[in-house]
């Protein structure tokens, strides 16, 4: 089904079920910030879309975004006396980029139809079960290598298997090409099998170097134009 919505480029890739917080402090997504708050916006939902390496979507468009992005649900907004915002968001559904229009709203909005994915996982099949497990083994290994203690926790058991892959990879700091690959992959089972290698990969690759990666936390403002 087509939809039109709000656009917040970013060079990173949410996912559903991921926590997205944001620092607004450009004037366009102050606006739509008011608008997200004020009901403006239906459903307080806007696209998230990873811009690509090098790109400026103001000047290039479409060719700048990548095709695959996921929308954000507002979940908490706190007003700073200066006029900016940080907001909690949390990532909802997939969506393909079909047009932009940078002149309805200050900010970019966006004609987009939405990515569900091909099936619905089996939580009782034992490939699926196994497949989990095995990815939120890797997931622990690569954070107790990668974070202090009190910098990570495990998934809850109620997260639901079609989003896990999506959750455990949140917590890792995957290259962006990873990421949107992990996005644009359909097949919640193949999502699993995906992630597990591209964490143990990462977490590999941090016991050579001997270094552990800057905490996300550290990061006062998001990765992006705004």
């Amino acid at each position: 089904m087509a939809a039109t919505i709000p656009l917040f480029p970013l060079s990173t890739v949410l996912m559903p079920g991921a926590s997205l917080p944001l620092h607004i402090f450009e004037p366009r997504y102050r606006q739509l910030t008011v608008d997200l708050v004020t009901g403006a916006v239906p459903d307080k939902e806007f696209g998230v879309v990873a811009v690509r390496e090098g790109h400026d979507p103001d000047t290039r468009g479409l060719d700048a975004l990548h095709a695959i992005g996921c929308t954000a649900r507002l979940l908490d907004v706190r007003r700073l006396p200066d006029g900016r915002y940080d907001v909690v968001t949390t990532g909802a559904r997939r969506f393909r980029l079909l047009d932009l229009d940078a002149e309805v709203k200050p900010y970019l909005c966006g004609a987009v139809e939405f990515v569900p994915d091909d099936k619905e996982i089996s939580e009782s099949d034992d490939l699926t079960r196994m497949l989990a497990g095995a990815a939120r083994a890797a997931h622990r290994d690569y954070c107790a290598t990668a974070w202090k203690n009190d910098d990570w926790s495990e998934p809850a058991r109620e997260v639901p298997t079609a989003e896990l892959a999506h959750v455990l990879a949140a917590d890792c700091l995957l290259p962006l090409e990873d990421r949107q690959a992990l996005l644009e992959q359909t097949c919640p089972v193949e999502r699993l099998r995906m992630v597990r290698l591209l964490i143990a990969r990462e977490r590999g690759l941090l016991e050579r170097l001997r270094a552990v990666p800057t905490p996300m936390s550290t990061f006062a403002e998001p990765f992006g134009p705004n």
